[in-house]
C-alpha cells in the first residue's frame, strides 16, 4: 500500500484547496492560508476507544 494519505481539508484553515507538496513525500499545500504541512500515521491503539463512566462520548 503505497499510496499516500489524501487530506480533505487543511489542519489550520479548513479550506479545501490542497496540493501535493513540493517537500517531499506526503507533504501538502494549502492554497488559502499557504501553509505546508504532512500527515503521518502513527499506529493503532491496543485497547481502542472505550465510553467513559457517565455513558457519554469516548475520551
Amino acid at each position: 500500500m503505497s499510496e499516500r494519505a489524501a487530506p480533505f481539508y487543511c489542519p489550520y484553515c479548513g479550506d479545501e484547496d490542497l496540493r501535493p507538496g513540493e517537500q517531499g513525500h506526503g507533504a501538502w499545500e494549502c492554497g488559502a492560508c499557504n501553509r505546508a504541512f504532512q500527515l503521518k500515521f502513527l499506529g493503532l491503539l491496543a485497547r481502542g476507544l472505550q465510553p467513559n463512566s457517565t455513558g457519554g462520548e469516548p475520551i
